[in-house]
């Protein structure tokens, strides 16, 4: 039996390869994928070879995954064949895993494409714990994108208000909306600040969070936040941030600063503000499931995984449009 998984076997190249699927071991299963999801953000910038995102070629990406346990070895207890599991592989139609890098789907209403937005959310989850958002205090999300979208709506469920969101697209500004933002802002706009002023009724932004992973707006998140406040670099930067004057805009505001890194967690038991990778995804997937986050509004396209280049051809000209791609790998 074959299967079939994306392959970048060069910078900027993408191809479908068929491998022979493995063997495997007593204490392993046999999972094949339903759905997974493109984080276009960070799948761009390794595809690209963009700052900070300099990988090796070939290189297997994906890192959202939903599947079903087809097969599995005699010492594996906690799963049987037929359940459907979530799992950070990637965009393969098929694997093998150790039960220990798997986490069933309990919610039995969950649809396998809501699902795979579990990874993405428990990334944004982290970074809004980090935050410490108070009852009442004013977010400013900048960027619209997946994970931007999902730390709007965390930071609402933690008590925000009002909740902003920022970005330059009016397609993602509209979409903000829709799942959720207070009010939306373009940054471009003559009277932004003004804007922020107002929907914050003068008391300044608490939490500015920083979604986009543009240098340049770093700068901007600093800026922005009120005295005191909070900046949590979210998104991955993608190259140096230029002409900080950390005196005016962290220092003497007392800024606290955060980097908020998705591999930046506790291995094995979670503590307040700081969870394990495992707990948040069991929790972003009980979250999707019970509508607390919305996802349906941020799919933008679904196709089979085997024509995944032409979404990857979309990804390298950063069409703002194109959001949450869910490749299906059902026969």
């Amino acid at each position: 039996m074959k299967g079939q998984r994306i392959v970048w076997p060069s910078q900027a190249t993408v191809d479908i390869e068929e491998f022979e699927l493995p063997s495997f071991g007593d204490n392993e299963v046999l999972v094949a994928t339903e759905c997974s999801l493109i984080s276009p953000g960070t799948e761009r910038a390794f595809l690209l070879g963009l700052p900070n995102a300099r990988g090796r070629y070939p290189s297997y990406p994906g890192y959202s995954n939903v599947g079903v346990v087809i097969d599995k070895g005699r010492d594996v207890d906690g799963l049987a064949i037929g359940d459907r599991v979530v799992s950070s592989k990637g965009h393969t139609s098929h694997f093998v895993a150790t039960p220990e890098s798997l986490l069933r789907i309990a919610e039995s209403g969950l649809s396998s494409e809501d699902g795979v937005f579990f990874n993405l959310c428990t990334i944004a989850l982290q970074g809004v714990r980090k935050a410490k958002v108070e009852l009442g205090e004013p977010v400013l999300v900048l960027g619209g994108g997946l994970i931007g979208l999902f730390a709007m709506q965390l930071a609402k469920l933690s008590g925000g208000l009002p909740v902003i969101t920022a970005d330059l697209s009016d397609n993602r500004l509209t979409l903000a909306t829709r799942v959720g933002a207070d009010y939306t802002l373009n940054p471009e706009a003559d009277d932004f600040n003004e804007q922020l002023d107002r929907v914050t009724s003068e008391k300044g932004v608490a939490v500015v969070i920083e979604a986009t992973g543009h240098p340049p707006v770093v700068n901007t998140a600093f800026q922005l936040a009120a005295w005191h406040g909070r900046v949590v670099l979210l998104a991955s930067t993608r190259g140096e941030t230029e002409h900080v004057n950390f005196y005016r805009d962290v220092h003497g505001k007392g800024l606290t600063v955060v980097g908020a890194h998705n591999s930046v967690r506790p291995r094995h038991d979670s503590s307040p503000n700081f969870w394990t990778t495992r707990d948040d995804w069991e929790l972003s997937l009980q979250l999707i499931a019970h509508g607390r986050v919305v996802v349906a509004p941020l799919i933008t396209h679904r196709m089979p995984g085997i024509q995944a280049t032409d979404a990857y051809q979309l990804l390298m000209e950063w069409d703002p449009n194109l959001l949450g791609v869910v490749l299906n790998w059902e026969d």
